[in-house]
């Protein structure tokens, strides 16, 4: 299973969910079962090292994210991933404009994935302070929870 997880720079909430949740499959004994990626719906970024914010935050976790380096979402991206997981409805927006027609399913919203949670959008902690990234490191443990759940039935372990 390959699963992209996408945001606008991906320095934030990309990178933020696809360590999370390569952390969880990790301790689920299923990263050899599952390739997790991310990437920006824009170039701004590209070749850079996720937000330093976000590393910080992310290490708080647990989790290690510095070694990522940010890169802008492909149409081939829609053949080489099962899951394309926005981060909030203007990335699945630009998902499903930039999809081929018959792939276009792939996409869906990542916080979709944590019924529980209210927030569908997640919200981009970069112009904001601490509680924003914050707010990313909960999100993404509630979205990575239901992907683990998901996998699980999808890959019958």
């Amino acid at each position: 299973m390959n699963i992209l997880m996408v945001c606008t720079g991906n320095i934030c909430r990309s990178p933020t969910a696809e360590g999370m949740l390569r952390h969880y499959l990790a301790e689920a004994g299923l990263a050899d079962h599952v390739r997790v990626d991310s990437a920006g719906t824009h170039d701004y970024h590209i070749g850079n090292p996720p937000d330093s914010r976000s590393i910080r935050h992310a290490h708080g976790a647990g989790v290690d994210i510095s070694g990522l380096r940010a890169r802008q979402v492909s149409r081939a991206d829609f053949q080489n991933f099962d899951l394309l997981l926005a981060m909030d409805g203007g990335h699945l927006q630009a998902l499903h404009h930039m999809a081929p027609p018959a792939l276009r399913a792939r996409a869906k919203l990542y916080l979709d994935f944590a019924p529980a949670q209210p927030l569908r959008d997640m919200p981009d902690p970069y112009y904001g302070n601490a509680d924003g990234f914050d707010l990313v490191i909960r999100l993404c443990h509630a979205g990575s929870n239901g992907l683990l759940a998901h996998i699980r039935q999808t890959l019958g372990r």
